[in-house]
């Protein structure tokens, strides 16, 4: 099993930044790509980025040039930094982990780990 912990959303106003992590545990070694979601209130989970055992990363258009992926694979914490925010980047955040690279930007389906979220929300 793996488990994942999430941290760091918050309130902040438009243009403001937040920094989210995700801690991993348990069998990390299955852990070949790590990815982070978010779902809008009445609105689909889509992706936000992901990041490879190799440090590759794939990031969505609509978040790339604000938003970088990282991680720290001596702390298994996987990170989201997020600059320029604004009100449409209002969701809860998940993190997710999955056996097998990532190729490219990964759909929810394709992830098998996950944690509860954390809450961000921009305000205009």
């Amino acid at each position: 099993q793996v488990q994942l912990v999430e941290s760091g959303g918050g309130s902040v106003q438009a243009g403001g930044s937040l920094r989210l992590s995700c801690v991993v545990s348990g069998y990390t070694y299955s852990i070949d790509c790590l990815g982070w979601f978010r779902q809008a209130p009445g609105k689909e989970r889509e992706g936000v980025a992901n990041c490879n055992r190799d440090d590759s990363t794939s990031i969505a258009y609509s978040v790339k040039g604000r938003f970088t992926i990282s991680q720290d694979n001596a702390k298994n914490t996987l990170y989201l930094q997020m600059n320029s925010l604004n009100a449409e980047d209002t969701g809860m955040y998940y993190c997710a982990a999955r056996m097998g690279r990532c190729s490219g930007l990964q759909q929810d389906v394709r992830f098998v780990y996950w944690g509860q979220g954390t809450q961000v929300t921009v305000s205009s």
